[in-house]
């Protein structure tokens, strides 16, 4: 009896121990995911003004290019990487038109 009872001790220890690592492991694998700040949903709300200035730092045009970054990181939580070109890292980003059919997102 005793022995029974030491087993299922020793077995819902192991239990235990398995599912605090897989927590853990999980914690670990969602920094790694959002460290890049690129692709959809990769970023908070409040990310977005600092990702704008770097996307909006070398144009001539700053503020038209803060507003609709702004306005398209709110919408699609991403702002691709570089100054320019490199949208297909955030489809949502790239795939937002005028309505003259042009990019709305810089």
């Amino acid at each position: 009896m005793a022995m029974a009872k030491l087993v299922c001790v020793l077995l819902l220890a192991i239990l235990g121990i398995s599912m605090a690592a897989t927590q853990v492991m999980a914690k670990d694998t969602q920094y790694h995911l959002d460290r890049g700040n690129y692709g959809p949903g990769s970023l908070k709300s409040y990310q977005c003004p600092s990702q704008c200035s770097r996307r909006c730092s070398q144009t001539q045009y700053h503020k038209p290019c803060m507003f609709f970054c702004q306005k398209c990181c709110a919408k699609c939580l991403c702002v691709p990487p570089g100054y320019y070109g490199n949208k297909s890292s955030c489809p949502c980003y790239n795939n937002w038109k005028t309505k003259h059919g042009g990019p709305k997102c810089p």
